[in-house]
């Protein structure tokens, strides 16, 4: 295994560009199995979520074209509509291929996903969505099947619990039904809205994206597109706590202001100044980090992919400060591992306590999950010493050119082979 060799204590300085959302360009590749012709979606990032999507819709028989950062998608000849363990397993969010291929060919059949083991995410929601328009769900083997006659029904769904997933499944499966489809309780995070930008430049009609209820009237058939994938919020959120927590000075282009709210105001509370201008935002890191307060939420609130990162920053301020996870139960895997580097951490069930402390120190580490990977990279870049971080291909689930961008900003971080 590949691992982070991280020399801290030095304050990053400059200029970082934020990549296309991982979370956002995922749905929007499985979103192109909807028709036959070419799609070209500008600002995919190079991260191994990606490749897994990629190479399971070209497994399916879709060709794919990927210079820089456009990616072309023709899905004209899909050979089959099974999704096996081996792609699957990889990375929950290739589930997300089940809406298009039911409703584009009137069956599936998807192995169980797999993904980061940060807490329960159950696909329920998503079937229930697909049983409500007309298919028949059974469970086999590891494996979810799925089939409609003719074409999938709109339907009324509520949704027990926002999920981005689920509404994004649901969104695709309803633009090819026949009728209109409410999606009551929606997620409302932004890379639902650049989904159904998407979708309505291939010509379907969703509207209400980043509400609690999204409407879309099914319809025929589908046309390729070109999109720009909007930034990566997550992304950005961790290059501004890395320039909070290393005391430095970065301006992070290519960002959505609207996007970071809640972030920008917590990493403000701890002391650091945020100055927006252009298409990026400028944090200074201040000499004394102030303890905040946390409760992860669902779009608009807290966002639970930060919490790690916010975490970290919180482990030097001078005072105690608590976080609450509302989102996922086993998200604070990091924890003991930001521990073995010198952090107060006290948790009880979803409440964590962090008492500050005047240093942190260099350790052996691991990442847990990708952002308790993140969360381990923003400690090192602080801390007294050398530290190693094993398991970072998590981290390269969701961070383009770390290394790279790192090093422009003054960090001393070098990648080393499992043999080194």
């Amino acid at each position: 295994m590949e691992r982070l060799v991280i020399r801290g204590g030095l304050p990053l300085m400059g200029k970082v560009r934020v990549s296309g959302a991982k979370n956002a360009v995922l749905p929007i590749i499985a979103s192109t199995l909807l028709v036959e012709n070419t799609c070209q979606v500008i600002g995919v990032p190079r991260l191994a979520d990606v490749n897994t999507i990629v190479d399971l819709i070209s497994y399916m028989g879709a060709d794919i074209s990927w210079v820089e950062d456009s990616l072309t998608v023709t899905a004209r000849n899909i050979k089959n509509c099974e999704a096996p363990y081996n792609c699957v397993s990889k990375m929950r969010a290739s589930f997300l291929i089940m809406g298009p291929l039911l409703a584009r060919f009137g069956q599936t059949r998807i192995s169980l996903p797999g993904g980061c083991n940060i807490g329960t995410r159950p696909i329920d929601l998503h079937l229930k969505g697909f049983a409500a328009m007309g298919a028949e769900i059974s469970k086999e083997g590891g494996y979810v099947n799925a089939r409609v006659k003719d074409r999938l029904i709109g339907a009324r769904i509520y949704l027990d619990f926002p999920s981005v997933g689920a509404t994004e499944n649901i969104m695709m499966a309803a633009a090819l039904a026949d009728g209109v489809t409410h999606i009551e309780n929606a997620a409302e995070e932004p890379e639902i809205v650049d989904l159904a930008n998407f979708l309505n430049a291939m010509g379907g009609k969703v509207s209400g994206a980043g509400t609690n209820v999204v409407v879309i009237e099914g319809v025929p058939s589908l046309k390729g597109a070109r999109h720009n994938v909007i930034p990566d919020r997550v992304e950005a959120g961790t290059y501004m706590v890395a320039a909070a927590m290393t005391g430095g000075d970065i301006y992070v282009e290519n960002v959505i202001t609207e996007h970071l709210k809640p972030v920008i105001a917590k990493i403000e509370e701890t002391g650091a100044k945020v100055f927006n201008g252009g298409d990026g935002i400028r944090v200074v890191g201040s000499d004394t980090i102030r303890p905040v307060n946390i409760q992860t939420l669902p779009y608009p609130g807290f966002p639970t992919d930060m919490q790690a990162q916010m975490m970290t920053l919180l482990t030097r301020a001078q005072g105690t400060s608590m976080i609450v996870e509302t989102v996922f139960e086993n998200r604070f895997m990091h924890t003991e591992e930001l521990a073995r580097m010198g952090a107060d951490i006290w948790i009880d069930g979803r409440v964590a306590v962090i008492k500050g402390v005047p240093e942190l120190y260099a350790a052996k580490v691991r990442a847990t999950d990708l952002r308790g990977g993140a969360s381990l990279i923003l400690a090192a870049l602080c801390a007294k010493g050398e530290t190693e971080i094993s398991l970072v291909h998590h981290v390269d689930r969701g961070y383009e050119k770390l290394e790279q961008k790192l090093t422009g900003l003054g960090a001393d971080i070098r990648r080393i082979g499992a043999n080194d």
